[in-house]
C-alpha cells in the first residue's frame, strides 16, 4: 500500500516538476514573443518556404508545437489557430489545428485531473460533489457551451474540468466538437493574414453572441423535453 501510494506521489510530482519546467522554458526563452501576430507576419515568407520544400515536416511541427503548449496550458491557442490558417490554408488548417487542440486539451486535462483532483476533494469535497451532481446529467452540454464561449480561457476549461467527474472520453469529443466553430473562424482568419491588425478583430460583438446562443441550445432543447415531459404526465 504504501508503494503504491508513494509511487502515484512520484508520478504526480513529475508531472508538476514537467510542466513547470515547460512553462519555465517558455518565459525564459521569450517562446511568447515568437507565438505573437507580428511574429508570424514577420516570419511568414520564411515558413512558406520551407513549407514547400517540407511540407509534412512543417505540419509536424506545427502539431507538436500547438499539442505541447496546449498540454502547458500556454494561452497561445488563438495566435497558433490564425497561423493554421496562414501556413496550410482554411481546409488544412481546420484539421490540424482542431485535433492538435482537442488532443492538448485532453492531456492538459488530464494533468489537471491527476495532479489537483484529490487535494481540491480533499478541501471542497462538498461542493464538487454538488457540482459532479449537475455535470452527471449533463456534462456535455456544459462543456460544449463553454468551449463556445471565447469570454473563458481556453486553457481555463481544460484545467477546471479536470477536477469533475466527466469521462476523458467525453471531454476529448465534445471539445473536439465544441471547438469547432471558434477554429473554423481564427483559421479562416489567418488566411488573409495580411489585413489581420489584431487578434481582437477576429470576434465581433455579434459573432460572440452567435456562439452563445448556439451554446445554450442544447440546454434550452433539454429544458423544453423536461417541461414537456412533466406536462403530459398524469
Amino acid at each position: 500500500m504504501t508503494s503504491s501510494v508513494s509511487r502515484s506521489a512520484l508520478i504526480r510530482w513529475s508531472i508538476v516538476v514537467g510542466l513547470l519546467g515547460g512553462v519555465a522554458i517558455f518565459f525564459v526563452f521569450g517562446l511568447g514573443h515568437g507565438l505573437s501576430l507580428p511574429a508570424l507576419k514577420a516570419h511568414r515568407q520564411a515558413l512558406d518556404s520551407y513549407g514547400r520544400r517540407h511540407p509534412v515536416l512543417l505540419a509536424g511541427d506545427f502539431i507538436v508545437i500547438y499539442v505541447v503548449s496546449t498540454a502547458l496550458s500556454m494561452p497561445v491557442a488563438e495566435i497558433l489557430t490564425v497561423a493554421a490558417g496562414a501556413l496550410f490554408g482554411l481546409v488544412e488548417g481546420v484539421f490540424l489545428a482542431s485535433f492538435a487542440a482537442s488532443i492538448g486539451s485532453t492531456l492538459a486535462f488530464c494533468a489537471s485531473r491527476y495532479v489537483f483532483r484529490d487535494v481540491l476533494r480533499r478541501r471542497w469535497g462538498a461542493r464538487l460533489q454538488v457540482i459532479d451532481a449537475n455535470m452527471r446529467h449533463g456534462a456535455a452540454a456544459y462543456l460544449f457551451i463553454m468551449r463556445l464561449i471565447p469570454a473563458i480561457p481556453f486553457f481555463v476549461v481544460n484545467l477546471l474540468m479536470g477536477v469533475t467527474e466527466i469521462p476523458v472520453r467525453t471531454f476529448y469529443w465534445v471539445s473536439q466538437i465544441g471547438m469547432l466553430p471558434a477554429t473554423l473562424i481564427y483559421v479562416n482568419a489567418g488566411t488573409a493574414l495580411a489585413t489581420l491588425h489584431t487578434l481582437s478583430d477576429i470576434l465581433s460583438l455579434r459573432l460572440l453572441g452567435s456562439l452563445l446562443l448556439l451554446g445554450v441550445a442544447p440546454l434550452l432543447v433539454r429544458w423544453v423535453r423536461v417541461r414537456t415531459q412533466a406536462t403530459s404526465s398524469p
